[in-house]
């Protein structure tokens, strides 16, 4: 099991340039991609699309490609245009003295004039820098998995206490629905009595009417299928797989059967418990939306 935020942190080094590549990633229904990339590597971005979705399924992932000159490097890249800066050597010299000025002129100087010392732009090959790009992508790959398998761990603790008091619930629930017939039933004797009518306790519509009662507030089936939908969700903890939408899938279902056995029984004990039990559920719902 993964949680949906994590970092990640990649770099590669390759002829003198150094490929960096980060990963944020948060919370999402969908797997949502965007990608920053410099202008030279823009044919990059479906290779690095390809390579996260085959890693990360769910979150809004950001993606930050940079490139950066080695300092040897750049030395490389320097140009002096010595031509240019004998011309504004004599030109300053000439200017000098016309207006009759004292001063020295040095080197300093005539190497700030605009043009004289620049860095030579060297394109890059989106194609065959790809490997280094892709070395450093998958090193972040591999430090935001770790991060958001171990953020998953804790979310995992966590469910399976918050399934732990489901199961609880669920079998209190169990236990109490027998006696909602059995109360129906005594209450339904009483009234009678209480009405002044002379029917016994064998009579054929007071018995109906019980039998009827118990037909409709029976939660076996939904007591049934809770047990299946706890038992379903714990084994899905340890999986290696996208588990996320399957467990938002069964909170759902779950939801529904809680729901269904709230309406049908109008025991005390038995509302109780759906009341703490769709609490709980709340919360797992809540947790599963930040999960992978």
């Amino acid at each position: 099991m993964r949680s949906m935020t994590g970092y990640g942190r990649g770099e590669c080094v390759k002829d003198g340039f150094k490929f960096t590549v980060e990963l944020h990633s948060l919370n999402r229904k969908q797997s949502d991609i965007t990608i920053d990339l410099p202008k030279e590597l823009v044919e990059l971005e479906s290779r690095i699309r390809d390579e996260i979705n085959a890693q990360l399924s769910r979150g809004r992932i950001s993606v930050v490609v940079a490139y950066h000159r080695s300092s040897a490097k750049a030395e490389e890249q320097i140009e002096l245009d010595v031509a240019l800066a004998k011309a504004y050597h004599c030109a300053t010299q000439k200017l000098q003295k016309q207006m009759k000025l004292n001063g020295s002129l040095t080197l300093e100087t005539i190497l700030r004039a605009p043009g004289v010392m620049k860095l030579a732009e060297t394109p890059l090959d989106a194609e065959s820098v790809w490997p280094c790009v892709e070395a450093a992508l998958r090193k972040a790959l591999v430090q935001m998995v770790k991060m958001r398998e171990k953020e998953g761990k804790f979310l995992a603790n966590d469910l399976g206490q918050r399934l732990g008091i489901l199961m609880a619930g669920v079998e209190q629930v169990r236990k109490a629905a027998p006696a909602t017939v059995n109360r129906y039933r005594e209450q339904l004797l009483l009234r009678v009595k209480e009405a002044g009518l002379n029917v016994p306790i064998d009579d054929e519509r007071l018995l109906k009417e019980v039998v009827i009662f118990a037909d409709r507030c029976d939660i076996t089936e939904e007591l049934t299928r809770m047990d299946s939908h706890l038992k379903q969700f714990r084994e899905h903890f340890d999986s290696n797989e996208p588990v996320g939408r399957t467990l938002d899938f069964l909170a759902q279902e779950m939801n529904r059967e809680i729901n269904t056995i709230g309406s049908k029984s109008n025991a005390a004990e038995v509302s109780q418990q759906v009341v703490k039990m769709k609490a709980e559920l709340e919360k797992i719902r809540e947790q599963v939306q930040n999960i992978e």
